[in-house]
């Protein structure tokens, strides 16, 4: 489904019983609201109704010109939620989406039940422009994401994931080589300009932090740092998971995940 704003539109979908706990899950970079595909049916069997969204230069949203903030795209969910009348919400994000859950608890706390976030970071990493300043080059010389699916889902997914489920392993990078130039570099140059560190000690919400205990960029260590700044914070690890573990370690993600949103 679509939403009309101003001169673009925000792609959604919006599954479960109605007066169900709504679960509001964002993607990382590059993916889609496809990337919670395994994660649907067990958060409907488990009693709560599920909203997905894209983010801008994402699946079908549309984008926009320009770098984007981390802030403005938490502004995107408080657009969407406002359009569908959905006061509260319990939040999971991946990667960048942990990052715009940040925001949202920082600014919008009284819009969130619970904070799921996973494999992200609370500010830029020190690298960001070394890290970011070729990627963005390379697709922007190419005019698409093709150039770098491989290394993004070698970053992602375990080798043994790809033989194992080789159709999921194309759907997921299909969606990466697909997404927009524009949006991944707005929200590749947010990712690069965003601080949340100092200000987490202030969201009161239960949070918890996860991470693949193989994901090199955003590690334990450094998620395990994150889950202390929040005073009501806890730390989750998937052990074998690399930068996306709610697809590769599934079955675990959503029994973590369940437990924690019937013990909101």
């Amino acid at each position: 489904m679509l939403f009309p704003q101003g001169n673009r539109k925000i792609s959604y979908d919006l599954v479960g019983d109605e007066g169900a706990p709504v679960v509001l899950m964002v993607h990382s970079l590059a993916a889609d609201m496809g990337l919670w595909a395994e994660q649907v049916p067990a958060l409907i069997r488990a009693g709560f109704r599920v909203l997905r969204m894209d983010l801008r230069g994402h699946g079908a949203s549309s984008s926009l010109p320009g770098a984007y903030t981390i802030d403005a795209l938490a502004d995107d969910l408080v657009l969407l939620l406002d359009f569908l009348g959905i006061k509260t919400c319990h939040y999971l994000g991946l990667s960048i989406g942990g990052m715009i859950g940040q925001s949202f608890a920082i600014h919008h706390a009284e819009r969130l039940e619970s904070l799921f976030i996973c494999d992200c970071q609370s500010q830029s990493p020190p690298d960001a422009q070394a890290f970011w300043g070729p990627l963005i080059a390379t697709i922007e010389a190419a005019g698409t994401l093709e150039q770098i699916a491989d290394s993004t889902m070698a970053r992602w997914l375990s080798p043994a994931f790809q033989k194992a489920h080789p159709h999921r392993w194309n759907q997921v990078r299909q969606t990466v080589a697909s997404c927009s130039v524009q949006g991944y570099v707005g929200c590749a140059l947010a990712i690069a300009n965003f601080n949340h560190t100092a200000r987490l000690s202030g969201v009161q919400i239960r949070t918890m932090v996860g991470c693949g205990s193989l994901d090199q960029r955003n590690n334990p260590k450094s998620s395990q740092a994150i889950a202390k700044l929040f005073p009501n914070g806890h730390y989750t690890e998937f052990a074998g998971g690399l930068h996306v573990p709610n697809i590769e370690l599934a079955e675990q993600f959503n029994h973590t995940l369940i437990d924690w949103l019937h013990s909101a």
